[in-house]
């Protein structure tokens, strides 16, 4: 849609100025809040738990850190449209009540998401530049190695049948 026409009318210099004042930059925050909520939940797992807790933490918080990358890549202007829809059906798996390994069954139940979420992010990361992903990553570490190893744990102990169905799923969307 051309700036200067809206419903077939040409809009005056100054009201497209005050349009522009009202258009919220979701990109240009980049749900900073994530970080600050990140900070405090990972050092109260340090807190809590020591060393043991840290790691644990550290673990916990792939799945939250990918769907953050996720969501960010969804309103990212440089991720292609069709990768933006991909981001999009990913972000409504993970929320979805309904999975394929039920959220309910603690831990194991988030192992899926977090599996599918990955792959999904292969799926984009094929049709954009790394440089795009990298710049949304909160997550601690490179992204890549990141993915990459959550990729091999998966492919090395979860069930082939699971593998298949989550593959299945990113190959519909």
């Amino acid at each position: 849609m051309n700036e200067d026409i809206l419903n077939g009318r040409e809009i005056p210099a100054e009201e497209q100025e005050q349009m522009k004042e009202r258009i919220v930059d979701v990109d240009a925050d980049k749900l900073k809040f994530y970080e600050d909520l990140r900070k405090k939940a990972k050092g109260w797992t340090q807190n809590k738990g020591g060393s043991i807790g840290g790691k644990l933490g550290e673990y916990l918080f792939l799945l939250p850190d990918f769907f953050i990358l996720v969501c960010r890549l969804a309103i990212d202007k440089r991720v292609p449209s069709k990768q933006k829809l991909l981001a999009g059906a990913v972000v409504a798996y993970v929320i979805m009540p309904i999975d394929i390994i039920p959220d309910f069954i603690p831990i194991i139940g988030q192992v899926d998401d977090l599996v599918l979420v990955v792959m999904g992010l292969n799926m984009i990361l094929n049709q954009i530049d790394p440089k795009v992903l990298a710049d949304n990553w909160s997550g601690e570490g490179e992204v890549l190695d990141q993915m990459k190893k959550v990729t091999a744990t998966a492919e090395a102990f979860l069930d082939k049948n699971i593998l298949q169905r989550i593959k299945k799923w990113l190959a519909s969307k």
